[in-house]
C-alpha cells in the first residue's frame, strides 16, 4: 500500500525555489549600491568568484539561494527608496502632452530627445514610440517599453533609480531566434547619468609595473603587455560610466558567426585587401611604402550593434542599423588603379560581409562617386546601432598613444597597442577574454580597418598618386608626391614612411614585380 503519511510529510517539506532577478539586474543591484563581490561573498559565506558566476548566468540552490535572494530584494527595495526621496525634492515635470516637437530645449531638457510627429518602431521593442533618442524612434520609459515588448521578449524592470549604472551584460542564451531579450537599456530622459571623467588607469598601470620591476622597462612593457586584456576591459567599463546604453556582452548568436569546424572559419568575409597594380607605365618608378599608423585603433569608430542581432530579408538597407549582409557584390571595372571594396576574392556570387563593407559599397556606388553598381541585399542580421559605442575608450587609449610619442615613452606605447589589437582579436572565440564576447563586434571592426585602407587608397588616387599596392589594414605603396597628400608622423591620423623602393618596368618582368 501507499505510505500516504510519507507523501504528506514530502508535500510539507517541498517549496518552489525563491525566483532571482535576471542576471543583468543582479549585478547592477550589487554596484548602485557600492558593494563589492568580496564584501557580498564574505556576508554569503561564499567565494567572490562564486558570486561573479552568479552575475554570469549559473543560479545558486538551497538556502544560499535564498540568502542572496534577500540581498536582491533589499537592494530594490533601498535603491527605490532613495529614488522616492529624490523625486519628491525634484521639481515637478511637464506633462507628456504639454511638450511641443518645435519647442526650445531648456537646461533640463536633453538635446538628444526629440518628438515625433508620427510614432515609429521603438529600435527595442518594434512597437510605435512617440520619441526618438540620438535619432533612434525609442519608448523612454524601459517599462512602457518592456510592457509594449511582445510576452516572449519580456525581461524584468529594476526599479527606477536616479542615476542607473551601464553596464556589461550577459544576453539569456535561447534555443531558438525570438527569445531573448534585447539588451539594449534606455535611462530616462531627466534621469540621465552624467558622464564621469575616466580615471588615468593607462598611466597609473605604467607607473606600477616600472615600480614593480625597479625600472626595468624590458620587464615592464613585457609585464604590461601580457595584463593587456583585463586591463582592456577595466577601461572599457571606466569609458562606459553615464553611457546611455546597455551592451550585451554575451548574445546569441546566428549559425553565420560559428565556425564551421574546430580549425575553420565562420561565413563571414572582412574584405581584406591583398592588391597590387597589375601594371606600370614603362621606365624607373620610385615607390614609396606608408605605414598606416593605429590602424585597429581608429577603426574603433564603427557603427556596432548595441544588442543581439535580428534576422530580416530584402534589399533595403538602415542607416540607424548595423551588422552583417549576405549581399551579391557589384562587378568592379577600376582593378588597374584601385583594389576591390570588397578585398582579394576570386569566387564569383553572393557572400556575407560586414556594415563597414557595405556601407563603403553604397556610398562610392552612389551619385558622388559612381564607380559602381549598388549591392545588392539579400538578407540580414543586424540591431540597432551607434557610431560612438567605443568612442570614450579609442579616445582615452589614442590621447595615451599621443602622450607616449610625445614624451618618447615606449612602454606606455606598447602597453597601449597590446590593448587596443588584443582587445580587438579576443573579441571572437577566444579563451583570454571571456567578459566580452561579440564574434560580430569582431569583424565589423576589422572590417572597418581595412575600409579605412580603401578610403586611403582612394584619397592618393583621387589626388594624383599611382596606388601600386594595398595590404592588410594598414600598408600603402604609391608613387608621387605623397607628403602633398598625407601628413607624416606617429599620430593615428598621419602616416609613417616604411620604405623606398624602384621598380624598373623596362627591365623587370611582370610577374617579378608583382612578387
Amino acid at each position: 500500500m501507499t505510505d500516504f503519511g510519507a507523501i504528506d510529510a514530502l508535500l510539507a517539506g517541498a517549496k518552489k525555489e525563491v525566483a532571482l532577478p535576471s542576471v543583468e539586474e543582479r549585478r547592477a543591484l550589487r554596484e548602485e549600491l557600492n558593494v563589492s563581490r568580496a564584501q557580498l561573498a564574505q556576508a554569503l559565506a561564499v567565494s567572490p568568484s562564486t558570486v561573479k558566476g552568479w552575475e554570469s548566468g549559473r543560479d545558486p540552490s538551497g538556502e544560499v539561494r535564498e540568502k542572496y535572494a534577500y540581498f536582491l530584494e533589499g537592494a530594490k527595495a533601498k535603491l527605490a527608496a532613495e529614488a522616492a526621496d529624490v523625486s519628491e525634492e525634484a521639481p515637478a515635470e511637464a506633462p507628456e502632452d504639454e511638450v511641443r516637437a518645435d519647442a526650445e530645449p531648456t537646461a533640463d531638457q536633453d538635446d538628444d530627445v526629440d518628438v515625433l510627429a508620427t510614432p515609429q518602431p521603438c529600435v527595442l521593442c518594434g512597437q510605435p514610440a512617440r520619441h526618438q533618442v540620438a535619432g533612434f524612434p525609442q519608448h523612454l520609459d524601459p517599462a512602457e517599453c518592456q510592457a509594449a515588448a511582445p510576452e516572449e521578449t519580456k525581461q524584468p524592470v529594476a526599479p527606477e533609480r536616479p542615476a542607473a549604472r551601464t553596464t556589461l551584460s550577459r544576453a539569456p542564451s535561447r534555443g531558438r531566434q525570438g527569445q531573448a531579450g534585447r539588451g539594449v537599456r534606455v535611462v530616462p530622459v531627466g534621469r540621465r547619468m552624467q558622464t564621469a571623467d575616466t580615471p588615468d588607469l593607462i598611466g597609473s598601470a605604467v607607473s606600477a609595473a616600472l615600480a614593480e620591476h625597479s625600472g626595468d622597462v624590458e620587464a615592464a612593457t613585457k609585464a604590461l603587455v601580457k595584463r593587456a586584456i583585463p586591463d582592456a576591459m577595466a577601461l572599457l567599463d571606466h569609458s562606459r560610466k553615464g553611457g546611455r546604453y546597455e551592451i550585451v556582452a554575451h548574445p546569441w548568436l546566428p549559425d553565420i558567426l560559428r565556425k564551421q569546424s574546430s580549425r575553420g572559419a565562420d561565413q563571414i568575409w572582412e574584405a581584406r585587401p591583398k592588391w597590387a597594380r597589375p601594371e606600370l607605365p614603362p621606365g624607373l618608378h620610385e615607390v614609396t611604402a606608408l605605414d598606416i599608423n593605429g590602424a585597429y585603433l581608429s577603426a574603433l569608430k564603427t557603427h556596432l550593434p548595441l544588442g543581439q542581432l535580428e534576422h530580416s530579408t530584402g534589399n533595403h538597407h538602415n542607416p540607424r542599423r548595423a551588422g552583417l549582409h549576405l549581399i551579391t557584390p557589384p562587378d568592379w571595372d577600376h582593378d588597374a588603379c584601385l583594389p576591390n571594396p570588397i578585398g582579394s576574392r576570386d569566387e564569383p556570387g553572393p557572400l556575407w560581409v560586414t556594415e563597414p563593407t557595405l556601407r563603403l559599397l553604397l556610398r562610392i556606388s552612389g551619385p558622388k562617386y559612381g564607380l559602381c553598381d549598388p549591392p545588392e541585399i539579400h538578407e540580414s542580421w543586424t540591431s540597432g546601432a551607434t557610431e560612438g559605442l567605443l568612442e570614450k575608450f579609442r579616445v582615452a587609449l589614442k590621447d595615451a598613444r599621443d602622450r607616449a610619442i610625445a614624451e618618447d615613452d615606449e612602454v606606455t606605447l606598447e602597453y597601449v597597442k597590446a590593448m587596443y589589437s588584443k582587445f580587438v582579436s579576443t573579441l571572437g572565440e577566444s579563451n583570454y577574454n571571456r567578459e566580452l564576447y561579440r564574434t560580430d563586434w569582431m569583424h565589423l571592426i576589422r572590417s572597418q580597418a581595412f575600409a579605412n585602407l580603401w578610403w586611403k587608397a582612394h584619397r592618393a588616387y583621387d589626388q594624383g598618386l599611382m596606388v601600386v599596392r594595398a595590404m592588410g589594414t594598414d600598408e600603402l605603396h604609391v608613387i608621387g608626391d605623397w607628403r602633398a597628400v598625407f601628413p607624416e608622423g606617429r599620430g593615428v591620423t598621419e602616416v609613417k614612411l616604411k620604405d623606398v623602393y624602384t621598380i624598373d618596368t623596362e627591365h623587370t618582368p611582370a610577374d617579378e614585380r608583382d612578387s
